[in-house]
């Protein structure tokens, strides 16, 4: 499992997060306090605090380097 944070600011920032991430057979969650919900739910994540940074939780076995490119605009550096 590899996990980074991930800013989903914006309603076209979290459309896009998600129309990238299903694309992958992998699953996703997202972590923020308490709450652990599926990043390919677009009403999931609509239920967070999306003012804060979002711990993203990939889980894949292997090499997960392509899923980091793809994601590269919502990851916090």
């Amino acid at each position: 499992m590899k996990t980074v944070q991930i800013s989903l600011n914006s309603i076209d920032k979290v459309k896009s997060f998600v129309n990238e991430i299903t694309k992958y057979d992998n699953d996703f969650d997202l972590v923020s306090g308490r709450y652990v919900i599926d990043a390919k739910s677009i009403m999931g994540i609509f239920s967070l605090d999306l003012s804060k940074p979002i711990d993203l939780n990939i889980h894949a076995d292997g090499d997960v380097s392509d899923i980091l490119a793809a994601l590269d605009p919502y990851i916090i550096k």
